[in-house]
């Protein structure tokens, strides 16, 4: 997607309004306009970037030691006990733009968990076998 057809580019330019709780020269973060739970915010960078390995270190740092800060803030603004922070890269991003959600929660809130049914290895060779292989490919990165 160009960078001028997205809507988190939109925003950022301001040719899209949004309700903006934060902004600096690397990021910008809004209230998601369908929230899970009211103060549901999506931290975003500037620049068009459409996953996370695209972000160099430094840049990483700062979006999410700037996320980091975002789940004090929500969390006490929206009165909430915690927060639940996600990133979809490549596979269910809505929007090809990396995002942050920083969501704020309560216990009995309804939010089981992840948003998906859990899977468990088939054996404990089959979970060594892939920690191995993680292992390994960390290692080369």
């Amino acid at each position: 997607m160009h960078p001028q057809e997205c809507i988190f580019c939109s925003i950022v330019s301001g040719r899209n309004q949004a309700a903006i709780v934060y902004k600096d020269s690397f990021s910008i973060a809004f209230l998601d306009k369908t929230p899970l739970f009211p103060g549901h915010t999506l931290l975003v960078p500037r620049n068009h970037v459409s996953e996370l390995e695209a972000l160099s270190p430094e840049e990483t740092g700062l979006l999410f030691n700037t996320a980091r800060l975002l789940t004090i803030a929500v969390e006490k603004a929206t009165f909430a006990q915690g927060t639940f922070i996600a990133v979809n890269n490549k596979v269910s991003q809505s929007i090809p733009h990396l995002h942050v959600h920083i969501v704020p929660r309560t216990k009995g809130d309804g939010l089981r968990g992840f948003f998906w049914p859990r899977k468990k290895y088939g054996s404990e060779k089959e979970m060594t076998d892939i920690a191995e292989r993680i292992s390994k490919e960390m290692n080369k990165v």
